[in-house]
């Protein structure tokens, strides 16, 4: 398997927070849905991939390639959208045309006009007068035009009414289509990233939970419902976390077909990447 992004034993320390050597791989031609809570490390990760704060530890390669040799090739062929847009109040986007043109070698300009247009974008107002959606749509726009091989994206979705976000995602998809072209998507609004991800990566204190499959990860974690005696005995090993209530046990198992071969007499529930993270992080476990 080809990989777009190669992330190995990655080390930051600041005061009060440490990316734990963390290790984990986005295969070419796919989307990465990056999760966690904040604070739990996304934004430092993404930091450390765009080689825009310097590792204390471990090493990251986008195609292959390193920064310390291909900085400029690499970043050519990057595509970054933070939270929120970075241009000027006064800038239209003819402006911008002309500005990206000078900056990105395989810059396209009827790329950027075929995507502002697309997304309706007002041609002649300032960015000041843009709404958030639109700003995104344009940054968006902007790095999708110039032929890069993988998007970067940093809550990019975030504050965005669902009939934009659901416009994005589909953008997305198209993106990927080719299988030459990568997103590694790091957002909060779980939903989005089970419409779109082919693999989630869940960080949690600055360490990596789990990177996996998508599918493989809703096909193997289920929720059983039970009383405390039958809790007691499932196999411990495959329980991720557990939350009580008046009504009994809610216990996530990460191994969901032996729980139902062994136990047919429980009903093993459908889950989701939320709730898998949510028991992670705030259900208690008993092992």
């Amino acid at each position: 398997m080809e990989y777009a992004i190669e992330v190995n034993q990655l080390t930051k320390q600041y005061a009060s927070f440490k990316l734990d050597n963390i290790s984990f791989s986005v295969p070419k031609g796919s989307i990465m849905g990056f999760v966690g809570e904040n604070g739990a490390g996304k934004t430092t990760t993404i930091k450390s991939i765009l080689n825009l704060i310097h590792k204390d530890g471990g090493d990251v390669k986008l195609f292959g390639l390193d920064y310390a040799k291909d900085e400029r090739k690499i970043k050519e062929q990057i595509g970054v959208v933070f939270d929120e847009s970075y241009f000027h109040d006064f800038l239209t986007i003819k402006d911008i045309t002309k500005i990206m043109g000078r900056i990105y070698s395989n810059w396209s300009n009827e790329t950027f006009e075929s995507y502002t247009s697309r997304f309706k974008l007002p041609k002649d107002k300032f960015m000041k007068e843009y709404s958030r959606g639109m700003k995104m749509k344009l940054t968006i726009a902007v790095a999708l035009s110039h032929q890069a091989k993988i998007l970067i994206l940093d809550e990019a979705t975030s504050g965005l009414d669902p009939i934009i976000r659901d416009e994005i995602l589909d953008i997305f998809l198209e993106f990927i289509q080719d299988e030459e072209h990568t997103i590694f998507l790091s957002s909060h609004i779980t939903s989005d990233l089970e419409k779109v991800a082919d693999y989630i990566t869940f960080i949690h204190e600055g360490k990596i939970i789990f990177s996996e499959s998508k599918d493989d990860l809703i096909y193997r974690y289920g929720v059983v419902h039970c009383r405390k005696e039958e809790y007691e005995k499932l196999d411990k090993k495959h329980i991720v976390g557990v939350r009580k209530s008046q009504f009994g046990y809610e216990v996530m198992v990460n191994n969901r077909k032996e729980i139902e071969k062994h136990h047919r007499e429980l009903v093993v529930d459908n889950t989701t990447i939320e709730e898998i993270i949510l028991f992670i992080v705030r259900g208690e476990c008993e092992n």
